[in-house]
């Protein structure tokens, strides 16, 4: 888990304090059980001092609960009464709810609508069935960024500015592995120019196929991104550029047109798809990064 930027150091308007009580709580992952002060030390990054510490006061504040028979602990009542008065403020995963179970009908794959955490993006809709059983995600679960079709789609959603400042975090988080992870994201660009959506062929787990749309309101909030994915024997690549990328993109603009919202397209002009990988706007934007 990546702690907070060295330049917040400066800012006195950021509560360090906070911020870590904060990772502590990140630590702690759907289908985690109990996470003890050695675990969540490696989890976030901090000294085992101040993790003892920390999770002293969360216990105190009703945040997490202390197992004494293992010298561990789990998020408590007060910490999930968060989450779910932040899902319950989401429209959009409630409004989305028949258009997801209607697509997950027609292409029998897992559908999800989620929006960023750090380098993740974080499920708060799911919507699967027993034909779905080799994608086994569901609300409050994380799939990386980098690597998957929501988080693409997600990436080339975002405005020049704020997506080259992800694009810096990532090439510093991923280091060596950032070569290969940018040529996948530099081709989700292209694919979103040419039709809308972005895909990910066994480049998250190998065994995953998935096409990805993204969803910005006209509230400012956002983005927030969708994807349909199912086993790789189910959806081949030709599959999802042909038929599920698209249903998605259409579902997307549907919900869209239910909320009101404003898509935010890529601005196709600066991008010409013919173009090999180090030619091209689109290409130097990433292998700039």
């Amino acid at each position: 888990m990546k702690r907070p930027a060295k330049k917040v150091a400066t800012d006195r308007s950021f509560v360090v304090a906070l911020a870590r009580g904060l990772d502590v709580l990140r630590a702690f992952r759907p289908n985690d059980g109990l996470l003890g002060n050695q675990e969540i030390a490696a989890r976030t990054g901090l000294p085992k001092p101040t993790i003892s510490r920390l999770t002293y006061t969360l216990c105190k504040l009703g945040y997490l609960t202390q197992v004494p028979r293992f010298e561990k602990y789990q998020l408590a009542p007060a910490a999930m009464a968060i989450g779910y008065a932040a899902l319950a403020n989401l429209g959009v995963r409630h409004l989305s709810e028949p258009f997801r179970d209607e697509l997950m009908r027609q292409t029998g794959g897992a559908v999800a609508i989620g929006g960023r955490d750090r380098f993740s993006m974080i499920y708060f809709g799911q919507s699967r069935s027993s034909m779905t059983v080799g994608v086994q995600l569901d609300v409050g679960s994380r799939v990386p960024i980098a690597t998957t079709a929501m988080g693409r789609a997600y990436i080339w959603a975002l405005p020049d500015d704020e997506r080259a400042a992800l694009l810096r975090e990532l090439r510093e988080h991923y280091g060596s592995r950032w070569s290969k992870l940018k040529d996948g994201i530099e081709r989700a660009g292209e694919m979103v120019a040419k039709h809308g959506f972005a895909i990910s062929v066994g480049e998250w787990q190998h065994d995953v196929h998935a096409a990805g749309v993204a969803l910005r309101l006209n509230d400012g909030t956002g983005p927030y991104a969708f994807n349909c994915g199912a086993p790789a024997f189910r959806f081949s690549e030709e599959l999802l550029i042909n038929d599920i990328g698209p249903r998605l993109l259409a579902m997307v603009r549907n919900i869209e047109a239910a909320l009101g919202a404003t898509a935010v397209p890529l601005d196709t002009r600066t991008i010409t798809n013919k173009k090999s990988k180090t030619g091209g706007k689109l290409a130097r934007e990433v292998e700039e990064i």
